[in-house]
């Protein structure tokens, strides 16, 4: 059965793109003739209005002691600046009835609420990258993954930092309607339906420190310009000009990665834009990103991705 009806939770110092996102997600599907509309509802601690991180104003439809989510209801629970406070009439709330909704969403730090109402217990779950560890230190009995944009575990999903909440949303309504219509919202909303659950929180460039030294931080922006070039250790130290033990051990003491691993998140990631975004065949697309062969290419996707390159074209590629 589809979850027809999405049910918001607000409070003080909530981030307001993480109720904004998915809202505009869910309810983008009522333009489709002959698709259910979503029916969403806000709710607040006393039904009053709540100011958002932002400095916005959001007024709430109901007083969040009277909503009970059940069947056919989506339970959204968003991040915000003040999640660590946890206000007890939310976390109480939740711990009562969190668990009678038929999916159970949090976005961004929202995973922090669901995880201190006991309704992470058990499960896979993910949050902003800043706030995994915090995660994975307070609640011992959640199993963080602190990579993924998204992590679903049977009825909860949840998600990593503000915008990885429309992804999930996405991800929700493709469930429901299928993926013609969430790739048309996605489309309207100009974001990209490309972004599968597994795909980290970071590209290449962010996931790593930037060097502080010069000669490391031009080696860096080197891979990210010729992902087709020479990126061995021994042609990236000449770079630098070093020797290729020296080079090796301060590329990785600034960066937290070795070379080797920085070079094959940046050439993973220009294959996947490539696949997304063109038509160019494996071969073509293994050669412009420094894979001498498609075998290449797809062991490296499938140790970063967990799915082969034509697997990831079919799901996302134009």
């Amino acid at each position: 059965m589809s979850s027809r009806n999405v049910l918001v939770v607000l409070y003080d110092g909530v981030q307001s793109l993480d109720v904004t996102g998915p809202v505009e997600v869910f309810a983008a599907a009522a333009r489709f003739p002959g698709r259910s509309p979503y029916e969403i509802r806000t709710v607040s601690p006393g039904g009053t209005p709540v100011r958002t991180s932002s400095g916005l104003t959001l007024v709430p439809d109901g007083d969040l002691a009277a909503a009970r989510p059940g069947r056919g209801t989506t339970l959204l629970v968003p991040g915000g600046r003040y999640t660590a406070d946890f206000e007890p009439r939310l976390t109480d709330w939740l711990r009562a009835h969190g668990g009678g909704a038929e999916r159970l969403v949090s976005v961004c730090t929202g995973g922090l609420l669901l995880a201190e109402a006991g309704l992470l217990a058990g499960r896979r779950a993910t949050t902003h990258w800043y706030a995994c560890e915090q995660m994975a230190r307070d609640y011992p009995d959640v199993a963080v993954e602190p990579d993924p944009i998204y992590v679903r575990d049977g009825p909860v999903s949840t998600s990593a930092g503000v915008t990885a909440g429309i992804d999930l949303a996405l991800a929700l309504v493709e469930e429901d309607h299928g993926p013609e219509v969430a790739l048309t919202i996605a489309r309207h909303l100009v974001v990209f339906l490309r972004r599968p659950g597994n795909q980290a929180q970071f590209s290449a460039q962010l996931a790593a420190q930037t060097a502080r030294r010069e000669p490391l931080r031009d080696v860096q922006q080197w891979i990210t310009e010729h992902p087709d070039g020479d990126l061995g250790v021994e042609a990236l130290a000449a770079r630098a000009r070093l020797s290729p033990r020296h080079f090796a051990r301060a590329f990785r003491a600034e960066t937290g990665v070795t070379p080797g691993r920085y070079v094959e998140r940046v050439r993973v990631e220009h294959a996947r834009r490539l696949l997304e975004d063109s038509r160019q065949g494996v071969a073509q697309i293994s050669r412009a990103c420094g894979y001498g062969t498609p075998e290449a290419l797809r062991r490296a996707f499938i140790r970063t991705l967990g799915q082969p390159p034509a697997e990831y074209r079919r799901r996302f590629g134009p």
